[in-house]
């Protein structure tokens, strides 16, 4: 749609002189996500990828799990009171036969670009829901060198942010470590959602023998998104929450934060890490 970013004028103070220049800015609108006609969701996002958006989304709500479950997605003319189009509002059309929510009972999320669930009852409705279980056979064995490598990998295909400095970006690799996908956002939850959505349109669910790498901290909601696609390995540069914690250890996710340079924490599933092999070498 050619809304990634906007310019705006700014004053810049550098070492005391003052001056007016055009400063480029991650584009932020909202998307409100409709299920069969009735509206779900609201989302802060940068516009693109957005039907992959709301795939993932609905795959992470344990709506969707597979391609043949969603019919399509369409953007909603006459959005406005005039007719016009806004490309803010899309509806997700699924196929016969597949369980809907109750939408007068949902809780109509209204998801900030930083937003993440909590509680109790988040972590059952996980549990309960999940379609994709984490069953990676034979198991995923990642080196300790290969997650370190990630960090700098993901940076690299961040392109946005090298225009505005303002995006969070995620990416899917293989168990080689070769890229798969990546995508950005100003809402890390949506890059995430992005990549999920397009796993889902082309029919790769589950991604059982792939590594989330993303920026910033490791959310529960991140975790669930994780959980719901069936990816085993999340990867985090900063902290976890403690409810991506224990959701990680109640569902098998290999949970990985403050990954940087050499360094990291794995805070559950260190099985799928190589320990012995690392620790032959060094």
């Amino acid at each position: 749609m050619g809304r990634v970013t906007e310019r705006r004028k700014v004053l810049r103070i550098r070492d005391g002189a003052v001056s007016t220049r055009p400063d480029t800015l991650v584009a932020e609108e909202p998307l409100e996500i409709r299920l069969n006609g009735k509206p779900l969701a609201i989302t802060m996002r940068t516009p693109g990828d957005d039907f992959a958006l709301a795939a993932g989304f609905l795959v992470s709500e344990g709506v969707l799990a597979t391609a043949a479950e969603l019919q399509n997605i369409v953007y909603c003319a006459g959005a406005t009171a005039d007719g016009g189009n806004t490309y803010n509002v899309v509806d997700v059309k699924t196929a016969p036969g597949v369980a809907l929510p109750d939408v007068s009972l949902e809780r109509n999320v209204y998801t900030s670009s930083s937003c993440g669930l909590c509680g109790k009852a988040s972590l059952d409705a996980v549990r309960t829901t999940a379609r994709w279980p984490i069953a990676d056979t034979p198991p995923l064995r990642v080196a300790p060198e290969l997650l370190a490598s990630l960090p700098d990998r993901l940076r690299e295909a961040q392109r946005v942010f090298d225009r505005t400095g303002g995006l969070h970006a995620a990416a899917l690799f293989d168990e080689a470590g070769r890229l798969l996908d990546s995508r950005e956002d100003v809402g890390r939850h949506n890059a995430v959602d992005k990549l999920v959505g397009r796993a889902l349109q082309n029919d790769a669910l589950p991604l059982s023998r792939t590594i989330l790498m993303v920026s910033g901290r490791a959310s529960f909601e991140l975790a669930q998104k994780a959980v719901m696609a069936g990816i085993p390995v999340l990867a985090a540069v900063s902290a976890p929450s403690s409810l991506a914690v224990d959701l990680a250890a109640e569902t098998g996710l290999t949970l990985v934060g403050f990954l940087r340079g050499s360094s990291m924490n794995v805070y559950a599933g260190e099985d799928r890490i190589a320990l012995r092999e690392a620790a032959a070498r060094g």
